[in-house]
């Protein structure tokens, strides 16, 4: 994940100090399709970072599994990128929208996992109380 930001950046800031406009590419990946294979490869990214290993089981190449999901390839997700990339206030938006949904992600994962604490922790105090009783 922090590679995937650093290169990002690096290529933010690479492609804003050029006054060329990119020429928007024939084969561009629309914007809300951009965005959730962003999400997707940021979750990808966090996965394999925790364990790529189980990954690897399973696919051999997660990225290019994602890529085929989506119907993309490689060099027509890079030309995107590099083109919302050149529109700095659309790319910011973008990644905003990543972010957005990974902290909802977050917040529905982390209340559930409270959910599941506190159904646990009632049930154990249920059973000492029984076996007190």
């Amino acid at each position: 994940m922090k590679k995937l930001v650093l290169f990002l950046l690096v290529l933010v800031i690479g492609t804003s100090c050029v006054e060329k406009i990119i020429k928007k590419p024939d084969d561009l990946i629309p914007r809300e399709k951009m965005t959730q294979l962003l999400y997707d490869l940021a979750i990808l990214n966090a996965a394999k970072g925790t364990n790529s290993a189980i990954l690897e089981v399973h696919f051999d190449s997660p990225t290019y599994f994602l890529f085929e999901q989506y119907g993309v390839d490689s060099l027509q997700f890079v030309h995107s990128d590099i083109y919302y990339a050149s529109q700095p206030l659309l790319y910011e938006a973008i990644y905003k929208e990543v972010a957005a949904k990974l902290e909802k992600e977050k917040n529905e994962i982390e209340e559930a996992r409270k959910k599941v604490n506190d159904s646990l922790a009632a049930r154990s105090r249920k059973l000492r109380d029984s076996i007190s009783e």
